[in-house]
Order: structure tokens, then C-alpha cells, then sequence
């Protein structure tokens, strides 16, 4: 999937020990461009932190995939960038074809659990996504 849009707020690295060796996390808050701007916070890991090099007011398409797991009953939902590509395919940290022009795309509908505010106006017959 992409996500497309301005980072709006870089979060402090955070750092631990798990059972395999060390890991350190970095959030991203980046607000879709589209009608009805979303807000959604990635995380990149490891080296790809720096690799990265996102920097809060910057514009960029970020690669994600999107997962959930259960634990003691509840589900929690992990947004990871893998890559991230600006200003077209110049400058980009992966070999992907150039970035959409919405906001995210997906090749299967997204789970439950992922809507927006209940007061949110219903979709035109121009919208790109049934929600």
C-alpha cells in the first residue's frame, strides 16, 4: 500500500530490548492531501530510520504494509514503512514506480476496525475508496 502526504509531526525514537537483541522505533504522523485530509501515524524501525531521513514538514509517498495481531484479547494495529519515495522517483529509497496520485492505495479492501468519524460526509461517486 501508499500513503500520500505531508508529515505533519516526527516522534522521539524510542529504544528496548526484546528476546531477539535490541530494536529502536521512530513515529511519523503524515496527513493525507485529499477532500477530507486523514491522519495517520507510521512507524519505520531499525536502520531505516536513518535511511529514511523523514523530516516533519516534508512531502512523500510512503510504501506500508499494514497489520494486526491479537494479544490478551485485544487486537492492536501496526502501520510499517518500508520505503519512501518523494518528488516522483527522484530521491527515492526504493526501486517502486513512481507515486500515486491518492492519498492510499490497497489491493484488498482494509479491515474492520479501520473507520473514521462518525460525522464524516458520505462518499461522492468521485471518491477513489468506498469509505
Amino acid at each position: 500500500m501508499e500513503l500520500t502526504g505531508k508529515v505533519i509531526d516526527v516522534l522521539e525514537e524510542e529504544k528496548g530490548n526484546g528476546r531477539n537483541g535490541e530494536w529502536r522505533k521512530q513515529s511519523f504522523v503524515i496527513e493525507t492531501q485529499e477532500q477530507y485530509p486523514k491522519k495517520v501515524c507510521a512507524v519505520a524501525w531499525g536502520d531505516k530510520i536513518d535511511s529514511f531521513n523523514i523530516k516533519k514538514g516534508e512531502e512523500l509517498t510512503a510504501k506500508i504494509n499494514i497489520e494486526s495481531r491479537e494479544y490478551n484479547g485485544k487486537w492492536y494495529t501496526d502501520v510499517k514503512i518500508w520505503a519512501v519515495e518523494r518528488g516522483g522517483s527522484q530521491g527515492s529509497t526504493s526501486s517502486a514506480g513512481a507515486p500515486s496520485s491518492g492519498a492510499y492505495q490497497s489491493q484488498a479492501p482494509m479491515g474492520q476496525g479501520m473507520s473514521g468519524p462518525q460525522d464524516a460526509p458520505p462518499p461522492s461517486e468521485d471518491d477513489e475508496l468506498p469509505f
